[in-house]
C-alpha cells in the first residue's frame, strides 16, 4: 500500500511531463519558419550590402532550380544562379557602374556587366555555376564615371558548405531544454516524501 503512495505522484509528474514534451514538440515543429531579412536597422552592419565609396549596393543571389531562398555570400548548391544588384540610394542611378564576378584565385571572370548608368536602380544577371565548378568567387561593383575609378567586393563561395535549416539548431535546443525540464521535475516528484495515511 506504501509502494502504491509513493508511486503514484511520480507516475503523474512523468504523465504530465509527457503530455509537455509532446505539446511543445509539437508546438517547436509547428512554428512558422523564420525569416531572415539581409536587410537590418540602417546603422547595422549588413554582409550582402558592397560599400561603393558613400553608397551602398544590396547583392542577393537565388537559385530557383534548388529552393526559394535568398544568398548573398555561401551558395550550396552549383547550377544556375539569378544575380541581383539593388541599389540602396538614388546617387548611383546617375554614375557609370560595372558589375563582376571572378573566381578566386585565378581571377576567371564568370559574369560582368559593362559600365554603364542604371536608371532603375536594378541590375539582374544570371550565371551557371556548372561552367565553372565549386570555389570561391568575389562579387565586384565598381564606379567608372568621369574622373572616378571605385572599386569593391564582397566573398562569395559555391558548393563549398552544405545548406543549413534555419529551424533545426532553434528545434533542438527546445527539445534539450524540455527534456532537461522534465528529468528535473521527474527527479524531484521521485525525491518528495510520501503521504502517510496519518497525513491525509
Amino acid at each position: 500500500m506504501k509502494e502504491n503512495i509513493r508511486l503514484f505522484p511520480l507516475i503523474h509528474t512523468i504523465t504530465y511531463g509527457c503530455r509537455a514534451l509532446v505539446l511543445f514538440g509539437l508546438l517547436t515543429f509547428a512554428l512558422p519558419p523564420e525569416v531572415y531579412a539581409h536587410r537590418g536597422a540602417s546603422n547595422e552592419v549588413d554582409a550582402c550590402n558592397i560599400l561603393v565609396g558613400h553608397e551602398r549596393v544590396h547583392f542577393t543571389a537565388y537559385t530557383p532550380t534548388f529552393s526559394n531562398k535568398e544568398y548573398c555570400q555561401s551558395i550550396p548548391h552549383l547550377g544556375a544562379t539569378n544575380l541581383v544588384f539593388d541599389y540602396e540610394g538614388k546617387s548611383l542611378r546617375n554614375l557609370t557602374v560595372e558589375f563582376e564576378v571572378t573566381k578566386e584565385p585565378e581571377g576567371t571572370r564568370v559574369f560582368y556587366q559593362e559600365p554603364t548608368k542604371i536608371k532603375s536602380g536594378t541590375v539582374n544577371g544570371t550565371v551557371d555555376f556548372n561552367k565553372f565548378g565549386a570555389g570561391n568567387y568575389l562579387v565586384h561593383v565598381a564606379i567608372v564615371h568621369k574622373d572616378k575609378n571605385i572599386d569593391n567586393h564582397i566573398p562569395l563561395s559555391i558548393g563549398l558548405e552544405p545548406e543549413i535549416s534555419d529551424k533545426l539548431p532553434l528545434k533542438a535546443l527546445f527539445i534539450a531544454v524540455l527534456a532537461a525540464a522534465a528529468i528535473y521535475l521527474m527527479k524531484r516528484a521521485a525525491d518528495k516524501p510520501a503521504a502517510r495515511p496519518s497525513d491525509v
